[in-house]
């Protein structure tokens, strides 16, 4: 008999973040969870999420029941038994609710400390959550979110790949995508406008295809279906540290990632692509804020030529 393993993960508070209270879903973070599944592909894995993170769960071969963080949903976990409850989200009412979820074997995770209210980690989950909560730590940190992830169940990552469900109904047409646009939670992870012109006309020049984010229909830019299939449509993608950059990894793209504010040490390539950070590098970085203290956001001082050339390499 197969053994029952729930998985949490809203992408409410990313693993390895400090702040924790949010209700903006961090879809990047939920992809880049996919990895752990690897561990429990013979198992019944049950996973729950925010109903806006549903389409990159969906179809997913490994995971054989996907239910959204809901009462109805609440209500029945709570009747259930499972052998093992990894719950990967640091808000308090949602470890609240994992610790009531009958465990036969194992608990993983995160847990909710009655005493002061706040979120807590279980024994191989605690270097992470000192990671996430201080931020000397977290910038000295070079392991990658998939290393950090796989020590929580007290397993070793060996290169086990995203796990994407949906399979795009697009044939690469362009040579180049642009990634323009970020999430709410890191304005500072954007890498200016201006930028982005400037190397699209220098691409137009140099005779590659090319197609931006920010030019889509609105439709490739609020369904996470139609957004996959542009994704797909790119041979390789330019992207600031955000959900583009995870589904071009998920989807074997060759990726190009701006990093300022946020690691770079965080992300794992797969072989196909590379980081690229301002030159010199700035001692505040990264310093993992969604505002700049400086004049001038680090990000900034990646030029468009610098990552022409990183284009022209991999391709």
């Amino acid at each position: 008999m197969m053994n029952k393993v729930l998985i949490i993960k809203t992408g409410y508070s990313e693993v390895l973040d400090r702040r924790n209270n949010s209700r903006v879903v961090s879809f990047g973070d939920v992809l880049r969870t996919t990895p752990l599944l690897h561990l429990y592909k013979d198992n019944h894995i049950t996973w729950v999420t925010d109903e806006k993170a549903i389409p990159l769960l969906k179809h997913n071969h490994l995971i054989n029941r996907l239910l959204v963080l809901d009462f109805i949903s609440i209500s029945q976990l709570q009747t259930e038994e499972f052998d093992v409850v990894i719950n990967l989200e640091k808000i308090p009412g949602i470890c609240a609710l994992a610790d009531k979820i009958r465990a036969r074997r194992n608990r993983y995770g995160f847990t909710f400390n009655s005493q002061t209210g706040e979120a807590e980690a279980y024994d191989k989950s605690h270097d992470i959550l000192s990671l996430s909560t201080n931020q000397e730590l977290k910038r000295s940190n070079k392991k990658t979110a998939q290393e950090l992830l796989f020590e929580i169940v007290g397993e070793e990552w060996k290169g086990e790949e995203y796990v994407l469900g949906y399979q795009p109904k697009t044939e690469e047409k362009y040579t180049v995508g642009l990634n323009s646009i970020v999430g709410l939670k890191w304005p500072t992870k954007a890498w200016p406008a201006e930028n982005w012109d400037e190397l699209t006309e220098i691409l137009k020049n140099g005779g590659i295809v090319v197609s931006r984010q920010d030019q889509q229909p609105k439709e490739t830019l609020t369904d996470l279906f139609k957004y996959m299939d542009w994704i797909n449509s790119c041979k390789l993608i330019v992207s600031n540290d955000s959900l583009g950059m995870h589904l071009g990894i998920a989807l074997k793209k060759k990726i190009l990632g701006l990093f300022g504010a946020t690691s770079p040490y965080e992300v794992h390539f797969y072989g196909d692509g590379k980081p690229i950070m301002p030159n010199p590098i700035p001692s505040c970085l990264p310093c993992f804020r969604g505002s700049c203290e400086r004049r001038k956001n680090c990000i900034n001082e990646i030029t468009p030529e610098k990552v022409y050339q990183e284009i022209r390499k991999l391709i």
